[in-house]
């Protein structure tokens, strides 16, 4: 089974994917995908078999499709898809704005599709302060959910470091740690201040070192 989200819609697009993502995910075993950790092997196993723990799976890819990603990577997704789509698993794509090949390389295999755009006259502003209150909940989904929601609208990397940096130095001086400990807090708050140039540094993409950050936080 194969299912597409995909457009500009940043805001209504996310609420639909994880409105459907948590009715289908419900007692299945979920695999997420991206451009940074993407097995081959694995994918290969998930639509010819079904999982050794649970029904089903739930494989979740995000944004496989951006700019970043590699053309191998693209046409290994694409040639996959008409398996995908026979499969008992599900396969959930989350992506921005696709071209028409790979919207008919879609199409081809029957998939699902659910289309989000934004008039072309309106223009969709994100709220970092939501990204900030999910990090300080500790709120693991609709902290991705975030995330993903402002790299679509195109938000600075350091505009996001920069609101995470103010909430965890607002949370340390006011003694309200929620589900963290002090220590942890000033731990973050000391890689974040050097996160991003370190990445520069390394020749790592902002946007990795980021995920990759927040991933690590949980």
């Amino acid at each position: 089974m194969l299912y597409l989200f995909f457009g500009n819609d940043s805001d209504n697009k996310l609420k639909a994917y994880e409105k459907f993502y948590k009715s289908t995910a419900k007692d299945a075993e979920v695999f997420n995908f991206s451009r940074n950790n993407l097995d081959k092997m694995q994918i290969e196993s998930l639509y010819s078999s079904s999982s050794l723990f649970s029904s089903k799976s739930v494989v979740l890819f995000s944004n496989i499709f951006a700019n970043e990603v590699s053309e191998e990577t693209r046409d290994f997704i694409l040639e996959k898809l008409e398996l995908m789509g026979r499969s008992e698993n599900s396969f959930i794509f989350l992506d921005g704005k696709l071209n028409k090949p790979i919207l008919d390389a879609f199409k081809k295999s029957r998939a699902e599709i659910n289309v989000f755009e934004l008039p072309k006259e309106k223009t969709e502003k994100f709220d970092n302060f939501l990204l900030a209150n999910a990090f300080s909940q500790k709120d693991k989904l609709n902290l991705w959910i975030y995330f993903r929601q402002a790299m679509d609208l195109g938000v600075g990397m350091e505009e996001l470091t920069g609101v995470l940096f103010w909430k965890i130095k607002d949370m340390i001086l006011k003694k309200n740690f929620g589900k963290f400990s002090e220590p942890e807090l000033k731990n973050l708050a000391a890689k974040l201040s050097y996160l991003l140039p370190e990445a520069r540094k390394s020749g790592i993409d902002a946007e990795s070192a980021f995920e990759q950050f927040l991933l690590e936080v949980f």
